[in-house]
């Protein structure tokens, strides 16, 4: 058989892939990590939103950007979450103004902490898929803190995504 007879016949082998291939339905051929269930399953846990305001939540959030080199390093070694509680700050969103004084002032006081805390988070999967399943940037991540074992609580200078 010449070169040229060989490629005037596709293979069978490469026929059928290809046919099937193009009859798969498209949601077969990727999970969109986008979408808030695939987070969950990522994550092995449903993701647990609410949405507060920095009036709220400020000394709760200024504890935990305290506790920021703390937290690095369990960010770090996390591997299994029964609980991710993402707090929703609208208030402090960079579209409103970014955070209020206090917290950017603590923010600014630690600034390499929380870029090592949001290095960290980008290369959790867990922590970043369930994030990133919300349309939360790691740069919007405030701070996190550890209420439990296998239990972490988001806070997001971010809105909640609309549905």
């Amino acid at each position: 058989m010449t070169i040229r007879a060989y490629f005037r016949r596709p293979a069978p082998a490469a026929a059928i892939a290809l046919a099937v291939l193009v009859a798969a339905p498209t949601n077969m051929l990727a999970q969109g990590l986008d979408d808030p269930a695939s987070a969950d399953r990522i994550v092995g846990s449903e993701i647990q939103e609410e949405q507060s305001s920095v009036a709220t939540d400020a000394e709760k959030v200024l504890n935990a950007i305290d506790k920021t080199p703390d937290n690095i390093a369990a960010v770090r070694m996390t591997s299994a979450l029964d609980t991710v509680d993402i707090v929703f700050l609208p208030d402090a969103a960079m579209a409103e103004g970014g955070p209020p004084a206090p917290i950017r002032d603590r923010i600014e006081k630690r600034q390499a902490d929380v870029d090592a805390l949001r290095a960290e988070i980008e290369g959790n999967a867990m922590i970043y898929h369930a994030i990133n399943a919300r349309q939360i940037l790691p740069r919007d991540v405030l701070a996190v803190e550890f209420p439990g074992e296998r239990e972490i609580v988001i806070y997001a200078a971010a809105k909640p995504p609309a549905d």
